[in-house]
């Protein structure tokens, strides 16, 4: 069992509720694979009002995303957090604006999917998200970078997705007529020869996952959870 004294402090810094809670949860259930029974990193978490994010996002003020993000980060400093994490896609977009200022180092999300990605070999994936993250760059320039492909769905999927992912997903509300919606975009994408999907709202896993959806699922929420796990217990 790893030394405690050791283990890293692990600061959430939420924006909506699901997602956040997810994040919380599969960092402690999965901990115990490496710490034992019930053992899990320290975990501090601070999350703004999801409507102060949403006006900033509806105003591209990506500088206001951003202080918020920071404004998260320094009470989790003050928490004893030694490294970040933000489980949601969406408000990424201010991520180099806000690691320039934090007071402490973050993961990034897209960052943790793309690792994913290259170990399973994937060389085109399909992204959904809200409507903010799918017209964003916030992916794209990721997989550029390592030369793997990527496809935004049709807009009028993009912004019927948005719509259901603020409506619905992010409120606790899971529809089957929703799941079956995300479903036959995936298989939109996968006709159009995406091997993979991300996951890219990370209340999306909470109706979709490998084994309702025809193609393999990238799960941002769970991949940066398990990416804060291994983060935490590393060595020094």
């Amino acid at each position: 069992m790893n030394d405690r004294k050791q283990i890293k402090h692990i600061g959430i810094v939420g924006c909506s509720a699901e997602g956040t809670a997810l994040c919380y949860k599969t960092i402690y259930t999965e901990s115990s694979e490496y710490l034992g029974n019930n053992a899990h990193p320290e975990v501090s978490m601070h999350t703004h009002s999801l409507a102060r994010y949403v006006e900033y996002l509806d105003s591209n003020d990506l500088q206001g995303v951003g202080n918020l993000m920071l404004s998260s980060a320094e009470k989790l400093k003050s928490q004893g957090a030694d490294f970040l994490i933000c489980p949601d896609n969406t408000i990424h977009q201010a991520f180099d604006y806000v690691a320039e200022g934090s007071p402490l180092p973050w993961l990034h999300i897209a960052g943790s999917v793309i690792t994913a990605a290259t170990i399973k070999s994937y060389r085109k994936l399909g992204i959904l998200g809200t409507r903010w993250l799918v017209e964003s760059d916030v992916y794209p320039d990721k997989l550029e970078d390592e030369n793997i492909d990527w496809l935004r769905p049709p807009q009028e999927v993009i912004e019927r997705i948005g719509f259901l992912i603020m409506s619905e997903l992010v409120n606790g509300i899971f529809r089957k007529e929703t799941v079956e919606y995300f479903q036959d975009s995936i298989s939109y994408l996968k006709h159009s020869v995406c091997d993979a999907i991300i996951l890219g709202c990370t209340e999306i896993p909470l109706i979709i996952n490998d084994g309702n959806s025809v193609l393999p699922t990238l799960n941002s929420n769970r991949l940066l959870a398990q990416a804060a796990i291994h983060k935490a217990i590393a060595a020094p």
